[in-house]
C-alpha cells in the first residue's frame, strides 16, 4: 500500500500538508490541489483510518438505529440520512432492531464504546425504561419521529396532531360521522398526537367518539387486517377510517376486500405517510404527507450541529399536509 510520504513526494509537497488536505484542515491553490490529487489517484492511496482516527479523534462514522429497515418509510427516512452524511464525508451504520429494546441498547453501547462519533434514533415501540437510562448520560444523539420520554437530546417530529385534524376534518366534511381510528402502540408520542388531533376534529363538530371505535396496536398492515376485521364485526359499524399510517390502510383495504366490500363506495379511508406505494394502490390512497426525506436531512444537520458543538434546537416540528386522492366518498345524506 501507498504511504502518505510517497504521495506527498510524488506531489513535490510536504507529508503535513497532504495530511490536513485530506482533512479538509487546509485550503490550497488549484494547481496544488490537483497535484495532491493526482499523485493519489497514481498511487491508489487509501489513508490508514485507525490512524486517522487517533490523529482526530473522531470515527467520521454515524450510527442510524431503526425500528424495521424493511418499512418503507424507515427506509426513506435512511437514505435521506445516508445522502447527507455521505456529502459531509461521514459513513453511517445502520441497526435494525426489529422492535426488540436490547437490539436498540447494544447499538446505543456501541457509541459508547466511541465505536462511531453518534447517533441518530427511530424507534417504533415504547421504550422500557432501558433506553432512556442508557442515553440521558451521552452526547451526540438526536431522536427523530418518536420521543423517548426524559431524554435530553434534540429531537425531529412532524406536526402529528394537525396531520390527524386534517384527515379527521376531511371525513367530516365529506358527511362522515361514524369515523373509527386505527393507529399504533398505546403509549408512542406519535400515536398520542394522532388520536389528539383525532378527538379535537371530532370535538369541534360536536361528534362523539365511540371507545370501540378507537384501535391502538401497532404500524404494520397486520394489524390494520385484525383492527378492520374487528371493527366489521361490530353491531354498528363505521362508515370511514383513519388509519394512522399508510401500512395499516393496507391491511384495512385488505379486510374490506375480503368482506367483499369496496373503498370508497361502502368505507371511506385516509391514511397517514404518503409512502410511494400510496398512489400506486386501487383505490389511490388520500393520506397525510410527511416530509420524511427532509426528517432526515436535518436529523443528520443536528447531528453535525452536535459534534461541532454548536447551538442545536431542543425540538424541530415539521408541517405536514393532506394529499387529496380517490379512498374517500362524500356520504349521501341518507347515510348521515
Amino acid at each position: 500500500m501507498a504511504t502518505l510520504s510517497e504521495v506527498a513526494q510524488q506531489a513535490g509537497v510536504s507529508p503535513t500538508l497532504v495530511s490536513r488536505y485530506l482533512n479538509n484542515r487546509i485550503e490550497l491553490p488549484a494547481a496544488t490541489r490537483e497535484r495532491i490529487d493526482a499523485a493519489i489517484a497514481r498511487l491508489d492511496y487509501r489513508p490508514n483510518l485507525l490512524a486517522k482516527r487517533l490523529s482526530t479523534g473522531k470515527t467520521e462514522a454515524i450510527s442510524l438505529v431503526t425500528s424495521e429497515i424493511a418499512n418503507p418509510f424507515f427506509a426513506e427516512l435512511a437514505a435521506a440520512i445516508e445522502a447527507e452524511a455521505e456529502r459531509h464525508g461521514y459513513a453511517v451504520y445502520i441497526s435494525s432492531t426489529r422492535g426488540d429494546n436490547i437490539r436498540a441498547v447494544n447499538a446505543v453501547r456501541r457509541l459508547m464504546d466511541q465505536h462511531v462519533d453518534g447517533l441518530i434514533m427511530m424507534t417504533n415501540h415504547p421504550d422500557d425504561g432501558r433506553l432512556a437510562s442508557l442515553l440521558r448520560s451521552q452526547k451526540n444523539i438526536v431522536l427523530v419521529d418518536e420521543d423517548i420520554p426524559g431524554v435530553p437530546v434534540p429531537r425531529i417530529f412532524v406536526d402529528n396532531e394537525h396531520g390527524a385534524w386534517l384527515a379527521a376534518n376531511h371525513l367530516i366534511e365529506a358527511g362522515h360521522r361514524d369515523i373509527a381510528l386505527i393507529g399504533g402502540p398505546d403509549g408512542l408520542l406519535t400515536v398520542r398526537e394522532r388520536l389528539t388531533g383525532f378527538r379535537k376534529a371530532m370535538r369541534e363538530h360536536r361528534i362523539r367518539v365511540r371507545s370501540e371505535w378507537v384501535m391502538l396496536g401497532d404500524y404494520s398492515r397486520e394489524f390494520g387486517f385484525d383492527a378492520m376485521q374487528r371493527l366489521l364485526d361490530l353491531p354498528r359499524q363505521p362508515t370511514a377510517i383513519l388509519a394512522c399510517s399508510d401500512y395499516i390502510a393496507i391491511g384495512v383495504l385488505k379486510a374490506v376486500h375480503k368482506r367483499g366490500l369496496a373503498v370508497p363506495h361502502d368505507l371511506s379511508l385516509v391514511g397517514f405517510d404518503d409512502m410511494p406505494f400510496a398512489e400506486l394502490i386501487d383505490p389511490p390512497l388520500t393520506t397525510v404527507r410527511q416530509p420524511i426525506a427532509e426528517m432526515g436531512r436535518i436529523a443528520f444537520e443536528r447531528l453535525i450541529a452536535l459534534l461541532n458543538r454548536s447551538e442545536v434546537p431542543a425540538l424541530t416540528r415539521l408541517p405536514v399536509e393532506l394529499v387529496e386522492r380517490s379512498s374517500v366518498t362524500e356520504l349521501p345524506i341518507g347515510r348521515r
